[in-house]
């Protein structure tokens, strides 16, 4: 995969890009990445890439000319048009299945901008994707760029040691990742569920898929709507909730009768 960033500050990625997994991921050839100051296709000679918006307001707005150029100087006219992913706290919130899509793609250009905003017409006639990493706003697009970037190219093949990490992680499945041990087996008093130490495969899958279960329904119950769950653990996971709701009932009922007495 390659993956160019379009920014105003290309040194802030100098470590991302070359330390940890992207960065042996970078030096076994799995993915090109490469930081481009669009600073350097403004026109004018002071290099100006934003401007006072029309209309009034504060803050300045990022002109059209510059990112345009840039943009096209990535793409080969006669190749295929890659995905160019806007960072925006107005996009679309980023999440493990968008990942998991943005993983297929040969070729993603990231905007990032700063300042008040984009001009519109880079929203309407440059970019494919709008993303955003949550419901707030920072000073600019470089590190939700960096967390999108990070988990894409986790999921190209030979970036992870373990093929596997990917497939169980938290929301690859619908669901939250089961809980992990290691050595020791006691620690403090501490232990180790005796099904993780028993070599049975069968019974230690089963036990992961329950603590699954059980960590979304208490942690992130809005996921399980539309997890891939079976009649059974479906069944059992309505159970457990009415389980709770009588549990919480019932003080509040010892209460109202200690009041009426």
């Amino acid at each position: 995969m390659r993956i160019d960033v379009l920014t105003l500050f290309p040194e802030m990625f100098d470590g991302v890009f070359s330390s940890s997994i992207l960065g042996k991921a970078r030096e076994k050839g799995i993915v090109s990445l490469q930081a481009v100051n669009f600073r350097q296709f403004s026109t004018d000679k002071h290099s100006t890439v934003d401007d006072y918006p029309y209309g009034g307001g504060g803050g300045m707005v990022l002109k059209p000319e510059p990112m345009f150029a840039a943009v096209e100087s990535l793409v080969p006219a006669d190749g295929p048009r890659p995905r160019i992913i806007l960072m925006c706290p107005q996009g679309e919130t980023f999440t493990q299945q968008k990942a998991e899509q943005l993983s297929n793609e040969e070729h993603l250009i990231f905007v990032c901008g700063h300042y008040e905003g984009y001009d519109e017409r880079i929203r309407e006639h440059l970019v494919t994707d709008e993303l955003s990493i949550g419901d707030y706003v920072l000073t600019g697009g470089e590190l939700p760029a960096m967390v999108v970037i990070d988990s894409v190219a986790r999921l190209l093949p030979g970036v992870l040691g373990n093929e596997t990490s990917a497939v169980t992680d938290s929301f690859s499945t619908g669901l939250l990742e089961y809980p992990h041990y290691t050595r020791p087996a006691v620690f403090r008093d501490w232990e180790v569920p005796e099904v993780l130490l028993s070599g049975h495969h069968g019974r230690i899958e089963a036990w992961r898929r329950e603590q699954s279960l059980l960590r979304t329904l208490k942690r992130r119950p809005d996921l399980l709507e539309q997890a891939d769950l079976s009649t059974k653990e479906r069944a059992w996971l309505q159970g457990l909730r009415e389980r709770e709701e009588r549990l919480m009932e019932r003080p509040s009922a010892h209460k109202n009768e200690q009041g009426d007495k």
